[in-house]
């Protein structure tokens, strides 16, 4: 099996010439985006050469809707939906959240999706992050909307399960991130890494199998892999009582795995306090599950952001110099953009693009453009979904990573982007 990055990395001077009848090309692992996406004068079925305005007029009245979890499970990915909605107006663009409970609310999970596709003029919905739930939204959206685009971010339910049903799916890469954060670690002087979940998520294969790859690059590199199981936020403790158990827990786990040890969670809930924890006691962080300047550390270190919204190099910056301050300079990481947020504004902006015929839904250029609106100077790679078993790749799946800044003085990005993952690792199950 053959795996080739992607580099999804582009300059603000490169544009893309594409016209609205134009087909939808194979997707290519090494294809460069080449244009801006702007709209060329079309020729209608007589000859005539058609105005542009009147035609965006016509074309662009339709609606999209986002789908996100709430404030206080996945802030991020809420922020990219807003982000979006602000950018189109409230009259292009309809919003909703899940129940953070949503795992004991299936059905009103499925309902909330399904009640945007009730509009007539809906055209695309995105589901970030696409809980349990998804895929029989994406079902029923189906029956009676074949027209909808049903864009999954972050699937928790099955791969062969949401490419049954949804249109295009983008996931963090848990594949090429399972080697690259041990890489990472082991760099930074790390001897052991603490892998931090609960059942219900090491049952996704995303999770069993990033484990997997961890626990291997952890022998690649000497250092020990190691488990600690935490509450479930969706159970009955609620995000409360599952922030509050990693609080007490940290600081023996510290001292039990030692000052060099890593800690990576995989739910939003359980970051800040772990955060916070770490920078109190000791230990590293790498990234978040999904990582941003914003995903954990205002609340870990008291940040108000207000003025910064909007603005990741600002915010960035007073994160930085508030962990510098409280002496983690070196222990804590993340992207310099958030991927949360780029995925909820960046897969509506690329259904935009898709239903205006300015890109086509499976061209990981096109892909990219749409992301870079919402991280103009982010360096991505990445690579089309490979099954463990067969090898095959599939031409719905994305899994898209960016590089790892480690914040100090000055901070620094790990470059993981410009690594090549060794084969070995898109095989272990």
């Amino acid at each position: 099996m053959t795996k080739k990055l992607i580099s999804i990395f582009l300059t603000a001077a490169m544009v893309v010439l594409m016209t609205a009848c134009s087909g939808s090309p194979a997707v290519s692992d090494t294809a460069v985006n080449t244009g801006s996406g702007e709209t060329e004068e079309k020729t209608g079925d007589k000859g005539e050469t058609q105005e542009q305005a009147p035609e965006e007029d016509d074309t662009d009245d339709f609606r999209i809707g986002i789908v996100t979890g709430s404030f206080s499970q996945s802030e991020d990915d809420r922020r990219g939906a807003e982000a979006f909605q602000e950018k189109y107006g409230e009259d292009r663009v309809t919003l909703a959240i899940y129940p953070d409970n949503f795992t004991e609310e299936f059905e009103v999970t499925v309902q909330t999706i399904v009640n945007l596709s009730e509009d007539p003029k809906m055209k695309a919905i995105i589901v970030n992050q696409a809980v349990d739930g998804t895929v029989e939204a994406f079902r029923r959206i189906k029956e009676t909307r074949p027209d909808i685009l049903c864009i999954a971010g972050e699937p928790y339910e099955d791969f062969a399960d949401i490419e049954e049903v949804a249109d295009f799916v983008v996931c963090s890469d848990f594949v090429g991130r399972g080697y690259l954060m041990i890489h990472t670690a082991h760099e930074l002087g790390c001897d052991t890494f603490v892998h931090i979940s609960f059942p219900r998520h090491l049952s996704y294969e995303t999770v069993s199998r990033l484990v997997a790859i961890m626990r291997a690059a952890c022998g690649e590199f000497d250092m020990k892999f190691e488990m600690e199981e935490a509450p479930d936020p969706t159970t009955e403790v609620g995000v409360p009582g599952a922030q509050f158990f990693i609080t007490e827990h940290v600081p023996e786990w510290v001292e039990k795995y030692g000052p060099n040890s890593a800690y990576f969670c995989t739910n939003d809930a359980h970051t800040e306090p772990l955060i916070k924890a770490l920078m109190e006691h000791g230990g590293y962080f790498i990234e978040a599950d999904l990582p941003s300047p914003l995903m954990g550390y205002p609340g870990a270190l008291d940040l108000d952001l207000s003025n910064e919204e909007g603005d990741f190099e600002k915010i960035l910056d007073k994160v930085e110099k508030a962990v510098v301050e409280k002496g983690g300079a070196g222990r804590f990481g993340t992207w310099t953009y958030s991927y949360g947020y780029a995925c909820s504004a960046g897969l509506a902006e690329h259904a935009r693009n898709v239903i205006l015929g300015e890109s086509d839904l499976t061209d990981i250029n096109d892909l990219s453009k749409a992301y870079r609106v919402f991280s103009p100077k982010a360096e991505w790679n990445g690579s089309q979904y490979t099954e463990a078993k067969t090898g095959a790749r599939s031409d719905k799946i994305f899994l898209i990573y960016q590089d790892t800044y480690i914040m100090g003085d000055p901070g620094h990005y790990m470059g993981v982007t410009k690594l090549e993952v060794p084969e070995k690792y898109f095989t272990i199950e």
